[in-house]
């Protein structure tokens, strides 16, 4: 009986295995159909700075690369799709580790107030889509109201809208009466954001309700800020006990914990509880700067945006010491900035657009090369620091085997002008050209 079954066993398998070789072909018929090729006549390699002649880059039907080869080296089926970017250079599709896509400059102050809760959804389609346009396929949505990103996130993709792949925080937690509850209207409206916490129990459940509906990263206000009324940017506002009960319960949830921290103190007590990124770090000292190394943080620094507030704040509605606030920080942040850098501190691109146009945020690239990064290095801010600090190494920040083929191009070299990133001519994403320009 034994023997019997043991032949019908081998039986069986055989009769598979010839099955198997029998179908090779046309899997691989379906898959080389299903292959498309970008190739320009450069890519830069932002891990090693090398430059790269004429890539040819293959993608799946998922939107991944499968490989990477030399295009003039290889023979190409004449029914596979080439995606041909000419004269050109290929990077990594960019990252903005901090961005409002539900909110405009150009209504600053009390004038958002004139406008009904829904307008702000439309207008957060809207930004995602301008900022696709530029060369960010990737950003991290660092607060929103009416979880109005949690929506465009999933209208993006379920392919209704156009835009960046979207890690949201959904509401920013905080203090009651500090920079990330509602701080402009008096005690008649009862205006309060949902995230406020005061004490580490209250501000754990923060968490998981952000979780719950929607947050795939959970940002805290540790200080005072620019754009909120009756805080200071250097007074912390949660204690190093309540941060730390959110980074903790944060990472308990296997998310990233993002800190709103322009004060030392509150920088120094973000770092020590364990947050992933501290965003503006305006007045960031020596202690700051020496424990951010030590524990790998990485400073989001947004230096880009204050000529424009400056500029054009009050002509926006902006108030005067939401300005006064402004004139403060900037200049401090700038000088820090490239102390942090020079120190080796890990540094990933923030713009914090929606304080300016979304559509302008390539410009930052510029202004971190002026206060002394390299410009490679400010491409690895924007692609493999980002993706890194993002937990998503594996899917994006860079053209590689495996990762989603999110790839820029601009017409020439950015690592001799790095100011060619304010003005990228072609947008891939996931393999699907969703921008190109003569």
């Amino acid at each position: 009986m034994h023997n019997v079954t043991r032949s019908k066993n081998w039986l069986i398998a055989f009769i598979v295995f010839i099955a198997s070789l029998l179908a090779v072909p046309a899997f691989a018929q379906q898959d080389d159909q299903k292959t498309t090729i970008i190739t320009a006549a450069r890519m830069l390699d932002v891990r090693t700075g090398t430059m790269v002649s004429n890539p040819a880059i293959f993608v799946d039907a998922d939107g991944r690369i499968t490989s990477i080869s030399d295009m003039s080296l290889i023979d190409i089926a004449g029914d596979t799709p080439v995606i041909d970017l000419g004269n050109r250079t290929l990077l990594p599709g960019l990252i903005d580790m901090h961005v409002h896509l539900d909110g405009r400059p150009e209504y600053g102050g009390y004038s958002n107030l004139q406008f009904s809760d829904r307008f702000w959804s439309a207008i957060a389609a809207s930004n995602a889509d301008k900022m696709l346009a530029v060369g960010f396929t990737t950003v991290r949505n660092l607060g929103a109201s009416d979880y109005n990103v949690v929506g465009l996130d999933q209208a993006i993709e379920e392919g209704w809208l156009k835009g960046p792949r979207i890690v949201t925080a959904a509401h920013a937690l905080g203090a009651t009466g500090g920079h990330c509850d509602q701080t402009f209207l008096p005690p008649s409206y009862n205006a309060k954001s949902p995230a406020i916490g005061d004490s580490p129990d209250e501000l754990r459940k923060r968490v998981r309700e952000q979780r719950k509906y929607g947050a795939e990263v959970i940002k805290a206000c540790a200080t005072g800020g620019v754009f909120s009324r009756n805080t200071a940017p250097g007074i912390q506002q949660l204690t190093l006990a309540e941060l730390t009960a959110i980074a903790d319960e944060a990472h308990f949830w296997d998310l990233k914990a993002a800190a709103h921290a322009h004060g030392a103190s509150g920088i120094l007590a973000a770092i020590q509880a364990g947050f992933d990124t501290i965003e503006h770090a305006s007045f960031i000292d020596d202690a700051g700067i020496k424990l951010a190394k030590e524990k790998g943080t990485y400073l989001s620094m947004d230096i880009f945006n204050t000529e424009y507030t400056l500029s054009k704040g009050a002509e926006n509605g902006v108030l005067e010491e939401n300005l006064d606030k402004e004139r403060a920080v900037s200049k401090v942040q700038r000088e820090n900035f490239t102390k942090a850098y020079r120190a080796g501190v890990n540094m990933v691109f923030g713009s914090d657009a929606g304080v300016m146009p979304h559509e302008d945020v390539g410009g930052q690239f510029a202004v971190m090369v002026r206060l002394g990064m390299s410009p490679l290095d400010a491409l690895r801010a924007a692609t493999i620091n980002a993706s890194a600090a993002l937990g998503q190494s594996d899917d994006v920040g860079e053209i590689k085997v495996g990762a989603y083929a999110d790839i820029i191009a601009v017409g020439g070299n950015p690592l001799d002008n790095i100011r060619l990133m304010e003005s990228v001519s072609a947008v891939i994403k996931g393999g699907v050209v969703v921008k190109t320009a003569n």
